[in-house]
């Protein structure tokens, strides 16, 4: 009989107990163990149990739980006698910054404050005892939501100076998710003063405490040393190239297999592997996020379950404020192609913003791309570039991001499609006005871009119309953009999967289209003067001739011109 599937438990003891599903990964406390790094930062994406690993590490070598070993009863770590004398045997401070989500950095501020609060009322039977003079029992009783910086920074190297001298042992001391507030910080407008924070305590906590036997913090990205790890030079940094701990993050291939052979699912491991592989650590390239395995488990359904497990603000903003390159190649994603990038695994999160490098390494460490290949290109200034090859994680990822455009596109939902179907029965009327309609709706909501100039907007704004229509038409048409074709580039192009007939409703699918769009100039008084530019454009250039190699009839070729003018559109045909 196959064990209970529990959805959402991310504590080793309530999981072991209760004798719910759970996927051996004790080995990661040898391994974690027998390196001896001081301080050690791990990144997996978000849901791939970073949570439940510093929980399991915790209720290891915790005093708290000391002779509770039958929690590692029949698990890989209790094999050997040297761990099982090492069970409970260590002071652990434990916390957690997956919470703090603010709005403001003073609430973000505050949020972290009481979390160290929470942690010393854990061990306020320390001010019952002779251990602390009068003087560290005020300072531990000032702890508080409101204390000072100077307070809040040394907080919990004070903390562990206490325990040290309680047990006569130095400390633990682990913390999950340490990203998420510099994450808020970015997405909410308050990175410096965040910054600036979490580094002073950072230092102070995992840098200058002489009390710190083995630390670990996890998260989803590895923020630049600059930013929050400046001095920090005890730091073993495991990112998701890294070769240490691959397989201790996430369900390998043989995992999964013989988890859907205990559950009944064996004849669904082809269509599993399809939504949910993808993940690669280190050398280990079939790696699946157990989010989405359990919760399939569970119910026996394939859908979205890591991708829709939390708001994807950041991936949101980086993606709606990305210049028309970005956009582009997010096309070229949907469409299952890949796109050619430098990483670098330290995300620098001020420099997002401008950047496109930084958006790349922040997707792929963040579990929404994976590497297809490797290529070294030679650079600029001599010498070899690593690039990779990156391309959609899986299906699931990509029914993520085509569910986030529609939303995009939710406002105005009905004209929008009305637009489709104008544009498909050459409806030019139709299309001006159900155009103007979707602009009016969605533009700013889409193109919130800082310092954004009036010309730049249209651009914006074009590049999610793109989007879009590629999840509208991407099974009628093959589109490309910014593709050469005769002699120049044009801006869209759909090209129909299939030539002739048309579909029940009479709706013309037969045609191809080819698009130019055009911000209106001062030379050009009316807007109807940038549609005819538009199209004298269309034919100076030749784009039809891409089309017209491919077979394509001269005469089963559209063409439009599409003039902006801030938030008007006045489209024209050719």
């Amino acid at each position: 009989m196959p064990q209970t599937v529990s959805i959402g438990y991310q504590d080793f003891e309530t999981i072991r107990k209760n004798k719910y599903f759970y996927i051996d990964k004790t080995k990661f406390i040898r391994e974690w163990w027998e390196r001896g790094d001081s301080v050690t930062l791990i990144t997996r994406p978000r849901r791939f149990g970073k949570t439940l690993t510093l929980s399991m590490v915790e209720k290891f070598f915790s005093v708290d739980v000391a002779n509770q070993g039958e929690l590692f009863e029949g698990l890989s770590i209790w094999e050997e006698e040297k761990y099982r004398k090492l069970q409970g045997t260590w002071p652990v401070i434990a916390l957690s910054f997956a919470d703090v989500k603010e709005v403001t950095f003073e609430q973000a501020r505050k949020a972290i404050c009481r979390i160290i609060k929470g942690i010393y009322n854990q061990y306020d039977f320390l001010l019952e005892t002779n251990l602390l003079n009068e003087s560290e029992k005020n300072d531990f009783r000032r702890i508080a939501v409101d204390m000072e910086d100077y307070a809040a920074s040394v907080s919990l190297k004070v903390l562990s100076d206490y325990l040290c001298r309680y047990y006569g042992k130095k400390v633990m001391i682990l913390l999950d998710e340490y990203d998420t507030p510099v994450q808020e910080a970015y997405v909410k407008g308050y990175w410096e003063e965040m910054t600036a924070f979490i580094r002073s305590l950072f230092n102070a906590t995992f840098k200058t405490n002489s009390c710190l036997e083995r630390g670990m913090m996890t998260g989803i990205t590895r923020i630049s040393k600059e930013s929050v790890f400046l001095d920090l030079n005890n730091l073993k940094v495991i990112t998701t190239t890294s070769e240490e701990y691959a397989d201790s993050f996430g369900f390998t291939e043989e995992e999964v297999f013989q988890a859907l052979d205990e559950f009944g699912f064996s004849g669904q491991k082809e269509k599993v592997k399809s939504w949910y592989d993808g993940f690669s650590f280190g050398s280990i390239t079939e790696i699946y996020n157990p989010w989405s395995i359990i919760n399939y488990l569970d119910t026996g359904k394939l859908e979205a379950y890591w991708a829709n497990s939390s708001s994807n603000a950041l991936v949101r903003k980086l993606i709606q404020e990305g210049n028309k390159e970005v956009k582009q190649e997010f096309e070229k994603l949907l469409k299952g192609d890949s796109v050619f990038a430098e990483i670098d695994e330290q995300v620098v999160y001020d420099q997002l913003d401008h950047d496109d490098q930084a958006i790349w390494s922040l997707l792929l460490a963040s579990g929404y791309l994976k590497v297809r290949g490797l290529e070294t290109r030679e650079s600029e200034l001599g010498g070899g570039i690593t690039v990779y090859e990156l391309g959609l994680t899986n299906f699931e990822v990509k029914l993520m991001f085509r569910n986030m455009i529609h939303k995009w596109f939710g406002m105005a939902s009905s004209v929008y499609n009305d637009f489709i179907k104008a544009l498909l029965m050459d409806d030019v009327r139709a299309m001006n006005l159900y155009m103007n309609e979707v602009a009016m709706a969605t533009f700013s909501y889409f193109d919130t871009g800082k310092n954004p100039s009036g010309k730049e907007e249209p651009e914006r704004f074009y590049h999610g119309f793109v989007l879009g229509l590629i999840v509208e038409l991407s099974d009628r048409y093959i589109l490309t953009s910014n593709r050469e074709s005769g002699f120049g580039r044009y801006d869209v192009m759909l090209e129909p999967r299939k030539q002739g007939g048309g579909n029940k409703n009479g709706y013309c699918t037969d045609d191809a289209i080819i698009m130019e769009f055009k911000v209106q100039n001062e030379e050009e008084k009316d807007l109807s003067d940038t549609v005819k530019a538009a199209l004298e454009q269309i034919e100076e250039k030749n784009y039809e001739a891409a089309l017209v190699a491919r077979g394509v009839p001269g005469e089963r070729i559209r063409q439009y011109g599409f003039a902006f003018c801030g938030k008007r559109v006045l489209i024209g045909r050719g």
